[in-house]
């Protein structure tokens, strides 16, 4: 995909995302096909650069889930999860035990996960448009990690089950009504901060001399504009590595 279009793709890889229906009597030999046999196939064809996993109540436990990240980081993957969406299942505290990179939704987050995060450096990974478009009304705790020191990020969660959405536009409106976040605050939760966590920050994610030129102009009158008029695009003309890859008619 990287070869066919302007954009980069980082990958990760999710084999761990739910137990397929012909493993469901035999769990145990799933986590194995994961650890053994897909795991080192993904590190050996550089498939993908991070190993995630889904780590909640009925769908990977904490000890399951240390298992399989444990055997991405020997195969040479970066850690990533999905952690206390549905339940505080004790994610967040396994993503800082093992120095993941970020974790992911942490709508159930304990407060002793949260302090966890901040002090091991874990990113979380806000996804407000899953919880919009499931019609929860718990929403992740931003206000505790900011408290805590945490740096957030925020991101579409784009899937067909539970966030049909790529609109970041979209992801800002929800932040700031429902997450109670700021209009700086978001600006660095899906610029800079997104792009530590992919480890690209010395290239993107900021306007500095020597980076790519990765940048978005925008047609409105000031920051919080983009939050405040919802429903239409914003982006006037986006640039990658400098050169014009779109402009509004």
């Amino acid at each position: 995909l990287n070869k066919e279009q302007p954009l980069e793709m980082v990958p990760t890889f999710l084999g761990a995302h739910e137990v397929p229906d012909n493993y469901r009597d035999n769990r145990p030999a799933y986590i194995q096909l994961v650890i053994e046999e897909m795991i080192p196939e993904v590190s050996r064809r550089k498939l993908a650069k991070y190993c995630d996993v889904f780590c909640e109540t009925g769908v990977f436990s904490v000890e399951e889930s240390r298992q399989i990240l444990l055997a991405g980081k020997r195969n040479g993957l970066q850690i990533r999860m999905h952690a206390d969406e549905l339940s505080s299942s004790g994610g967040a505290e396994l993503a800082a035990d093992l120095a993941a990179v970020t974790a992911d939704h942490l709508i159930k987050v304990s407060d002793e996960g949260i302090r966890a995060m901040a002090e091991k450096q874990v990113i979380p990974v806000l996804l407000p448009a899953t919880t919009f478009f499931l019609r929860k009304n718990a929403y992740a705790p931003a206000d505790k990690m900011r408290a805590a020191g945490c740096r957030m990020a925020i991101a579409t969660d784009f899937n067909p089950g539970s966030s049909m959405t790529q609109n970041m536009q979209l992801v800002w409106t929800i932040s700031a009504l429902k997450l109670g976040m700021l209009p700086g605050e978001l600006l660095w939760a899906s610029t800079l901060i997104p792009a530590l966590s992919l480890n690209l920050g010395q290239q993107v994610g900021s306007i500095e001399i020597g980076k790519q030129g990765d940048l978005l102009l925008l047609d409105i009158p000031n920051l919080e504009y983009l939050a405040y008029h919802m429903g239409i695009n914003h982006v006037a003309v986006t640039l990658k590595k400098g050169e014009v890859v779109f402009r509004k008619c």
